[in-house]
């Protein structure tokens, strides 16, 4: 039976980095080569390739080993999802220097208590993203996805298409954006 230490990293975005978890996990033990991460995707999805290779990668007897609970799963029922599968697979899994023992009753509740507050903080991020962004919307600074043509070239493909001499297509040539675009842009009143 091999006795593998394979870990796993996940940061939410493109900006953050994963030295910090790389580094805690080569000091848990964990061979640079058994890391597996996943950068610039939320714990609370559950589509996270680098989740599924290391799932994958560990075999009966092997320890799966992530930072902190939050790394691993935003939710309660996936945090157990994935604690229940390992379990049921004889994978070891841990948190830290934590080794998390589902037989016994005060490991258990100790592990949901933390999928609580890795779910309460994914829920808190949301409300305060959403509260950002209703602020910066009636301050008008979020204003969506600008137009691909200028007013002045919106203003002249309207009056080319006025004239009933071009065709969809070949507005979409001369201005070069795609079908979709024209129509928005006809439909679009300018300024």
């Amino acid at each position: 039976m091999s006795k593998t230490l394979v870990g796993y990293a996940r940061c939410s975005t493109d900006q953050q980095d994963l030295t910090a978890q790389r580094a805690a996990l080569t000091a848990l033990g964990v061979a640079a080569q058994h890391i597996y991460v996943d950068h610039g995707l939320t714990g609370t999805s559950r589509t996270r390739p680098g989740l599924d290779q290391a799932l994958a990668a560990v075999r009966k007897g092997d320890t799966l080993v992530v930072p902190k609970l939050d790394r691993l799963a935003r939710s309660v029922p996936d945090a157990r999802h994935i604690a229940d599968e390992l379990a049921a697979r004889g994978v070891t899994l841990a948190l830290g220097n934590s080794r998390y023992n589902p037989a016994d009753p005060m490991g258990k509740m100790f592990f949901n208590i933390l999928a609580t507050f890795a779910e309460f903080e994914a829920d808190l991020i949301r409300l305060r993203t959403r509260e950002g962004m209703a602020i910066a919307r009636a301050k008008g600074k979020l204003r969506g996805k600008q137009p691909k043509l200028s007013v002045k070239q919106q203003q002249e493909l309207k009056k080319m298409h006025g004239t009933g001499k071009y065709s969809i297509s070949d507005l979409g040539e001369l201005f070069s954006v795609s079908r979709p675009t024209v129509y928005r842009t006809l439909a679009r009143s300018v300024r």
